[in-house]
């Protein structure tokens, strides 16, 4: 049976521990195999990308990155 967390796609929560501590977003995507979610401009890593067709030159991204469910807590004032 799959893990049930209280906290949804589109709630605001805070980071509650690690380098984004006290910086808040929406949670954009729920990993739930990995307890995990991944907040809108919180644990932003640059990620390589190779060259595609969209993309013929290729390059860096900035992506936001999981963060365990344990270090972010919900925020009053998200989507109920």
């Amino acid at each position: 049976m799959a893990k049930k967390f209280k906290i949804k796609r589109g709630d605001i929560v805070e980071v509650i521990a690690g380098d984004d501590k006290g910086k808040s977003g929406e949670v954009l995507q729920v990993l739930r195999k990995k307890d995990a979610v991944i907040v809108a401009g919180c644990k932003v890593a640059k990620k390589a990308i190779k060259p595609t067709e969209e993309n013929p030159k290729g390059g860096f991204i900035n992506k936001e990155m999981p963060i365990h469910i344990s270090n972010v807590r919900k925020v009053e004032g998200g989507k109920s």
